[in-house]
């Protein structure tokens, strides 16, 4: 599907140990991720989804096997990561905050407010430029994340679940800006969801996830046009049968998760 591969993850465990057991989060995890790919995950709570996602960013350490991010650039950092949380600093501004990765990479404070402001128009809150997070909502809050994420302009973006705590008409319109964004960027992206609906919007490949140990069950092809307009989609035929197709997959898991015991994040 892609010429180019970007991520490549070969046979990747992940064991947690505690002192009287051990619980086996992810088990035998190998895909590769093509150069300009949306490429989203779900899985019932507690599959590993996001230890994967961490082992992909450096935040956490594979038990066994190896992932790699082929870089394009040695000047380009290797990810950016948006969290569920809201992850802003509450003692910068909007376009401070957009502009932190760059500053730290020593970019010039001209370009990079250049660079920031681009973003920040993008998301919509060009008025709230100068603005403190406390002076923003919860959706704008995490518009500023994401802003950042792009602005960085890393090798790959990761997001856990990033529009997960926002209400339905805030996620709707942050999923249609941040197609609107990487359409634009083509950044190779790697999304974690629980929702069906939202990984069909957004992706160009789901990846179904058993209950623990984590493993692959299925991934899935979305063969829908882009630009992709939300409201659009989710009329079509085609969508409708890929959502059943995915909840017929995933069911078995959820119903099994329910009851296990031992879960990892």
């Amino acid at each position: 599907m892609y010429d180019t591969e970007r991520i490549s993850i070969n046979n990747i465990n992940k064991v947690f140990y505690t002192n009287s057991s051990q619980i086996t989060a992810l088990k035998d995890i190998s895909l590769s991720i093509g150069d300009g790919e949306f490429f989203c995950i779900v899985g019932p709570s507690g599959c590993g989804k996001t230890t994967l996602l961490r082992i992909l960013a450096g935040l956490e350490t594979a038990s066994s096997g190896v992932t790699t991010i082929k870089s394009s650039q040695n000047d380009r950092p290797i990810n950016s990561m948006v969290f569920q949380e809201q992850s802003v600093f509450p003692w910068m501004t909007v376009i401070d905050n957009v502009s932190y990765g760059l500053r730290m990479r020593g970019i010039p404070k001209k370009v990079r407010n250049e660079i920031a402001e681009l973003y920040i128009n993008m998301i919509g809150l060009r008025n709230f430029t100068h603005a403190y997070p406390s002076q923003l909502s919860g959706g704008m809050k995490q518009r500023v994340s994401v802003a950042r994420a792009f602005a960085n302009d890393p090798e790959v973006l990761l997001m856990d679940e990033p529009f997960g705590a926002l209400d339905e008409q805030n996620r709707l319109i942050l999923q249609q800006e941040l197609l609107r964004i990487w359409e634009g960027t083509q950044k190779t992206t790697v999304f974690i969801t629980h929702s069906i609906d939202e990984a069909l919007c957004l992706g160009d490949r789901i990846m179904v996830m058993t209950a623990h140990p984590g493993m692959i069950k299925a991934i899935i092809d979305i063969d829908l046009p882009r630009p992709r307009d939300i409201a659009t989609i989710r009329t079509s035929l085609y969508y409708n049968e890929l959502f059943q197709t995915i909840w017929s997959i995933l069911r078995d898991e959820v119903l099994s998760n329910k009851t296990s015991e031992n879960t990892i994040i």
